[in-house]
């Protein structure tokens, strides 16, 4: 990978069959992939490896998907792809409400499981060079592009690595109306328009994390970042 350390994956499947499917197809893109089966592994695992991006089953033995999301966030933010046995709209708010970047429901191909992993990668390659500025500030809202922090008001708000990329997106263009499909491209890096209800449950995150009025919805069309004077 372009003469660098493979990119590490933790993914966390308790279905031996699909774990080992999983991993021998994220080995074949050049990742290191560990492996944990259960809730209580997958904390360990994160902790002590400490890796790139986590592919994580809901459904585990010990304590389920959601807990262990939870519990690694409150660690150290990684990017997270969640995999349900179900697409349900109150599971994937759940789910990005513990810090979840993006689900995948099952059954899934594996070419569309790796696009979804490359695609988490970039987004967390895009920030690693420093920004300029590396404050956004817009009224009540102070965005440290820098250390990834968010405050409104004065009253820090933590966001999850996509909140965060996607309120910035916003931020740039303040009172400006972007289209779901143009957030799905810029910030997921997705071509196609399928995954709209991804970028609807982040919105919803946003506002419960930073306030409903923040964002405006212009419905048919997308979403713009309100300013305060």
């Amino acid at each position: 990978m372009n003469g660098t350390a493979a990119r590490r994956i933790l993914l966390v499947e308790d279905e031996r069959t699909i774990a080992d499917a999983v991993a021998a197809r994220l080995r074949a893109e050049g990742f290191e992939v560990l492996l944990a089966y259960d809730g209580p592994a997958a904390v360990e695992a994160a902790r002590r490896e400490r890796p790139d991006a986590i592919v994580l089953d809901v459904m585990l033995p010990g304590f389920d998907g959601l807990e262990v999301c939870r519990r690694i966030q409150a660690e150290r933010p990684v990017p997270v792809l969640m995999l349900t046995a179900r697409d349900d709209e109150t599971d994937l708010l759940v789910g990005l409400a513990v810090g979840a970047d993006d689900y995948l429901t099952k059954p899934f191909s594996m070419r569309e499981l790796t696009a979804r992993v490359h695609a988490l990668l970039r987004r967390v390659a895009k920030t690693t060079a420093p920004a300029a500025p590396e404050t956004l500030r817009l009224g009540d809202l102070e965005i440290n592009l820098a250390e990834r922090r968010v405050h409104r008001a004065g009253r820090e708000a933590h966001l999850t690595p996509t909140e965060f990329d996607l309120l910035v997106h916003l931020a740039g263009r303040p009172r400006t109306v972007l289209p779901r499909e143009r957030l799905l491209a810029d910030v997921w890096g997705w071509a196609d328009a399928s995954g709209t209800r991804t970028v609807d449950s982040h919105i919803k995150g946003l506002r419960r994390k930073l306030g409903a009025d923040l964002i405006r919805t212009v419905h048919g069309v997308g979403y713009a970042l309100e300013v305060t004077r």
